[in-house]
């Protein structure tokens, strides 16, 4: 009966490294989908009863043929729309936008003066130091799932990794 035990135990934790290794999105703040790669995601904390919130990133193409990110989702909020901040006669003004293209060779920062993705209808307040996950879905790349770090309400692009 004691091997049975240390083989369980062994068993179980060869499926927790195996779990860990298969769900990078968990242990790191750097991802890699195909020829992107996605960097430091993060969301800014909300107050209690904020219906919206905000995720910045960078996404770099170190490939030959561009990319498109088409879509992304959430379990912490009911969607997710893709939005740009554009400079119109003076006034900043915020659009949505069907996708976004990344260039070969090229870098796009989701800033919250820039694009970003907005959370629509958040179930909980984001608070910080909490992660929550976050599905990236790119025309040629596919999906990927991320972990988005929670920081404090001013946060920007440059804050802590």
């Amino acid at each position: 009966m004691p091997w049975g035990l240390r083989t369980g135990a062994r068993a179980w934790t060869l499926l927790v490294i195996a779990a860990l290794a298969a769900t990078p999105a968990l242990a790191t703040h750097e991802y890699q989908v195909d020829a992107l790669r996605i960097e430091h995601p993060f969301a800014r904390a909300t107050p209690p009863g904020a219906r919206a919130g905000a995720v910045f990133l960078t996404i770099d193409n170190a490939g030959s043929e561009g990319d498109r990110l088409i879509r992304a989702s959430t379990p912490v909020a009911a969607g997710v729309a893709m939005h740009q901040m554009v400079l119109e006669g003076g006034v900043m003004k915020m659009r949505a936008v069907p996708s976004v293209e990344v260039f070969p060779g090229g870098r796009v920062e989701f800033t919250p003066s820039g694009y970003h993705l907005m959370l629509l209808d958040l179930k909980q307040p984001l608070k910080v130091g909490e992660r929550f996950p976050l599905t990236l879905t790119f025309e040629r790349g596919g999906s990927i799932l991320i972990s988005v770090a929670v920081e404090a309400m001013g946060a920007t692009q440059a804050g802590p990794q």
